[in-house]
């Protein structure tokens, strides 16, 4: 079955488009506004053209000079950045750590060709290392290879479109999404082949989804007390973000535990 897929970055669906073409593309659907620094891992990951830095992907510190996003966000030839410690993108409150990028490391069975590959995970190295304070934390992660069950409670959060034709979100966003469990996700009626067990699905009810501009965000579920980031958000329905049995899709945290690990010692 011939199934569209959309990766939920601007810069990945864009990459010709105009500047004013990336700005449109991005927010959480359904989504309300964060509470400030709620969740203090998150980053917004940019990109330097026209003389400004434009957002496209969400992150997350996963170390104070390491941060995880989707493959598809760093897959081109930009010049990038991160911004951690943010909540409105078009305002400064003192809160924001900016770092530029020393290495760039994609899984290395990534391929842009064939998104339903899986591999849709990559580093980023910071050039220094990140203060951490009430604004800026690192994620925890799960255990390797855990799952969570079918409709686990989950957040997402980002800066992306809040409809297929949305705008640029100024303040970070987040929706729920419960887990979607693979036998459900890879049914016919839901995502058929297109999924694969490294990876998580979550919502699908028509109401909240990610959508561009919020790849490489995180999924963000509780776990024994604690939030635990179990998702990179890697891809949606082309036709409409918002689409019901069409769950977003994220990398599966837990399935590259051991190859991020190898990553962090060798560089």
């Amino acid at each position: 079955m011939m199934l569209q897929l959309v990766l939920l970055a601007a810069l990945a669906l864009c990459g010709r488009c105009s500047e004013q073409d990336l700005d449109e593309m991005q927010r959480v659907v359904g989504g309300t506004e964060a509470r400030a620094h709620a969740w203090p891992s998150q980053i917004s990951l940019q990109y330097y053209s026209n003389s400004n830095w434009h957002h496209t992907c969400g992150g997350t510190l996963i170390q104070r000079n390491w941060v995880m996003t989707a493959a598809h966000c760093v897959d081109s030839n930009r010049n990038f950045r991160v911004v951690a410690g943010d909540h409105n993108l078009y305002r400064s409150d003192g809160s924001e750590q900016v770092f530029s990028l020393s290495k760039i490391i994609i899984h290395p069975s990534w391929n842009r060709k064939n998104v339903a590959g899986g591999y849709d995970i990559a580093l980023l190295r910071l050039s220094s290392y990140a203060t951490l304070n009430s604004y800026v934390q690192l994620a925890v992660l799960p255990p390797e290879g855990s799952i969570l069950p079918n409709n686990y409670p989950c957040y997402i959060t980002g800066w992306g479109r809040t409809s297929q034709n949305g705008q640029l979100s100024s303040v970070l966003l987040q929706a729920y999404l419960p887990v979607v469990d693979h036998q459900i996700c890879s049914s016919p009626s839901y995502w058929g082949s297109s999924i694969k067990t490294t990876m998580v699905c979550a919502g699908g009810d028509g109401v909240h989804s990610g959508c561009m501009g919020d790849s490489g965000g995180p999924l963000n579920c509780e776990v024994n007390g604690q939030y635990q980031v179990h998702g990179v958000d890697s891809f949606g329905y082309k036709q409409d973000c918002n689409t019901k049995y069409k769950p977003t899709v994220f990398t599966r945290v837990s399935a590259y535990i051991s190859w991020m690990r190898s990553v962090m010692a060798q560089n």
